[in-house]
Order: C-alpha cells, then structure tokens, then sequence
C-alpha cells in the first residue's frame, strides 16, 4: 500500500514540475504566472486540473 501512495505522490510531483515549467515559459503576463503557479503549488491535485483545462498555453 505504501508504494501505491510513494509511486501516486512521485506522478503528481512530475506533474507539478511539467506544470511549472508550461506555465513560466508561456505568454502570460507575470502577474497571472505567479498566480497560476501558487494555485499549482497550494493545491497540487486540483490546481494542476484547473491548469490543465484553464491555464496559460505555451509560447508555440
């Protein structure tokens, strides 16, 4: 059980980082990168979604 919980914990962090870095290299004002990125950093599971579906898009 506790390696389903270790294992659970190292995907979210990864996806925290993935996160972090597609946040910081948008087009986003400064402003709304921080914003977004406390929202990931305070609530890892629920900002990461709310991210995922609302979030500042890369640069590309």
């Amino acid at each position: 059980m506790v390696e389903i919980t270790s294992l659970g914990g190292l995907i979210l962090l990864a996806l925290n980082i993935w996160a972090f870095v597609s946040i910081l290299s948008s087009s986003a004002t400064t402003g709304r990168k921080v914003l977004w990125c406390l929202l990931v950093l305070i609530l890892p599971l629920v900002g990461f979604i709310i991210w995922l579906l609302a979030g500042p898009k890369s640069k590309t």
